[in-house]
């Protein structure tokens, strides 16, 4: 049964910038925030997490909803970011699995037949309950300011159950595509499941808007994405589309599948910092908002080189049909979060009107 929000909160979040420009609407100044922004990057965050495993900090709604909040406070960004890990639920259904730390998600026992199939049940809210929590805590802290929920797409969560982990060339995946389409279809499928629930659940616990991480699809080529991925994008992101919340839909290197990921269902399309947003709006079309795109790279160049971009991305956000300023990928561990403070504050003033 769906768990409801505060009324009193849910308009609030509605008239904010980062849902409006997801809807295409007039917006007070471009709206900003930084994918990875609560993370390793700030000092308080390394203090609360310090002796605490990652799968058990995402477990904890105390620390999730400590750490979320932290770069709200710090950046004064226009949303936050649910804190998880994108194989939380994996992990909630019983894949064995372990975030280790310099590599990334490792799972112990990879799927490679129809047999490891019965490994993946449906996720319920029951198979989460502690995302119900944290959720429903931060919407009371938050008031007007906007979560942002999310969860990993069907493909890239693929990728991670047969590879094992993180991989660079997806060759194992790519040969399941190819080799055994129908299991390759069957996991997927059970994914999609997965994926969507989880959104659902975070929405309907409060979350404002979601967002779809389809992290490593750019390894793909468009054929592929059309026979053996989209549909199950479409699958997870549909699990919401009842649900008043818009959907944002982001994938690394993906400029050759910006139509494709929109039309699978999405009101805002994520744009890595490869592909410029006059481009990007160009291939989507006046249908959607776009959110990008500052490489994290140049959060490390001196700031008139960082600024004088930060400003060529927010006139290009202004040409499009709505715009959310975020990075092209997320921000990197190193950066000094004094930097994000000032580009937050940059793009409020450029932008406002």
């Amino acid at each position: 049964m769906p768990i409801p929000t505060q009324p009193s909160t849910a308009r609030a979040t509605r008239a904010s910038d980062v849902v409006r420009a997801a809807r295409r609407e007039p917006v007070s100044r471009t709206p900003v925030w930084f994918m990875r922004q609560a993370g390793r990057s700030l000092p308080e965050y390394r203090r609360v997490r310090e002796g605490v495993p990652m799968l058990e900090s995402c477990m904890r709604p105390d620390l999730v909803t400590e750490i979320t909040l932290q770069p709200v406070r710090r950046h004064g960004v226009d949303a936050a970011i649910f804190f998880s890990d994108i194989v939380v639920p994996l992990k909630a259904v019983g894949i064995d699995l372990d975030i280790v730390p310099g590599v990334g998600p490792v799972v112990a026992d990879p799927i490679r037949s129809v047999r490891d199939l019965d490994r993946l049940p449906e996720l319920t809210p029951d198979h989460v309950p502690y995302v119900t929590e944290a959720v429903r805590m931060l919407v009371d802290e938050l008031g007007a300011t906007p979560l942002i929920g999310f969860a990993g797409a069907p493909f890239t969560l693929a990728s991670y159950l047969v590879e094992g982990g993180p991989s660079k060339n997806h060759v194992k995946t790519k040969a399941l595509m190819h080799g055994d389409p129908q299991l390759w279809a069957a996991l997927c499928e059970r994914l999609a499941q997965i994926s969507g629930e989880y959104l659902r659940v975070q929405a309907e616990a409060g979350a404002s808007v979601v967002q779809l991480f389809d992290s490593w699809v750019g390894a793909l080529s468009r054929a592929d994405y059309v026979e053996h991925v989209q549909r199950h994008s479409t699958a997870a992101l549909a699990a919401v589309a009842d649900l008043d919340v818009p959907r944002i839909h982001f994938g690394v290197g993906t400029g050759e599948l910006l139509d494709l990921m929109g039309a699978a269902g999405a009101e805002v399309v994520g744009v890595d910092y490869r592909v410029s947003l006059t481009d990007a709006t160009r291939r989507l079309g006046p249908e959607f908002a776009v959110q990008g795109n500052l490489d994290p790279a140049l959060l490390f160049a001196p700031w008139p080189a960082l600024e004088r971009r930060v400003r060529e991305i927010v006139e290009e956000g202004r040409r499009a049909p709505g715009h959310i300023f975020n990075l092209g990928h997320g921000v990197l561990p190193e950066v000094d979060a004094d930097v994000l403070t000032r580009v937050t504050e940059l793009v409020h003033e450029v932008s406002a009107r």
